[in-house]
């Protein structure tokens, strides 16, 4: 069935429309970060400090995954750094702009929906019936990024930077944004490379993108992934390849979602 277009607007209707969902948007992760303000210590002890105590569960996972499989032992024993504020204000800033970003990862499956119906007129149908496994799908796939960031790439970077030295002299006095930020960068930079097949499946409908030029292209996606990896890993394969191996996973099954999504348009057009 066509698309249905119930009204005609204009590029400003259009631009007024775009900007309450920012607003809501915005309104959403103001709500989910007061909500985040009753959770502060939880968030800041357990989850933002986790990966600096060397009895984290990743820490303690790939020590006994390593000596389970006889190789170089993965055991952190310790993290030398202490973390430290250098500006007056810098913890107050620190703490608001976490609880915004706690904030934008409860809000996240709210924000899909209002973005949803921003496109929703656009859409056909039967497209616009899959609302609900759309925002499933692309909340799951920013989700397990997030948890991926945090629980994979976050702890192996901290351990990294934190035990590597050039010398004795210098002692590991790391302040607390660098730090955050780090851990923050890691988790959502994740969440949101986790939503590649679902940027993918619209590139490819507007057609942007083809599964031809992703085949064509896989060896240098394969080489970027291996840069990334390389660099927020430390220098061993085998952390490389942990974090390597879920991101060619998610560009091979963007390819097949942009093969599908490509034969339907070409069926549509025949």
């Amino acid at each position: 069935m066509a698309k249905e277009v119930k009204k005609e607007m204009s590029f400003m209707d259009h631009l007024e429309e775009f900007r309450w969902v920012l607003v809501r948007s915005a309104f959403a992760i103001v709500i989910m970060a007061v909500a985040a303000f009753f959770f502060d210590d939880f968030i800041f002890d357990t989850i933002l400090f986790g990966p600096k105590d060397p009895n984290f569960v990743t820490y303690r996972f790939f020590c006994e995954l390593s000596q389970k499989i006889g190789v170089e032992s993965f055991c952190v024993e310790e993290l030398p750094f202490k973390l430290q504020n250098t500006e007056m204000e810098g913890q107050m800033s620190l703490y608001i702009w976490t609880l915004i970003l706690v904030g934008f990862i409860l809000a996240f499956p709210y924000i899909l929906y209002q973005f949803w119906n921003f496109i929703k007129p656009a859409l056909y149908e039967k497209e616009r019936k899959n609302a609900k496994s759309f925002i499933f799908i692309s909340s799951l796939l920013f989700f397990t990024g997030v948890l991926f960031g945090y629980f994979v790439i976050a702890p192996m970077s901290v351990n990294f930077f934190a035990t590597f030295s050039v010398s004795e002299v210098i002692v590991n006095e790391i302040n607390i944004n660098s730090y955050i930020g780090l851990i923050k960068t890691s988790s959502i930079a994740s969440g949101l490379f986790f939503e590649l097949p679902i940027i993918i499946y619209f590139l490819t409908k507007l057609g942007l993108v083809t599964p031809k030029f992703l085949r064509e292209y896989r060896r240098y996606a394969i080489v970027i992934v291996l840069i990334l990896a390389a660099i927020v890993t430390p220098p061993d394969v085998v952390s490389q390849t942990i974090v390597a191996i879920p991101l060619l996973i998610l560009y091979e099954i963007s390819i097949i979602i942009s093969s599908v999504v490509y034969k339907k348009q070409q069926q549509l057009n025949e």
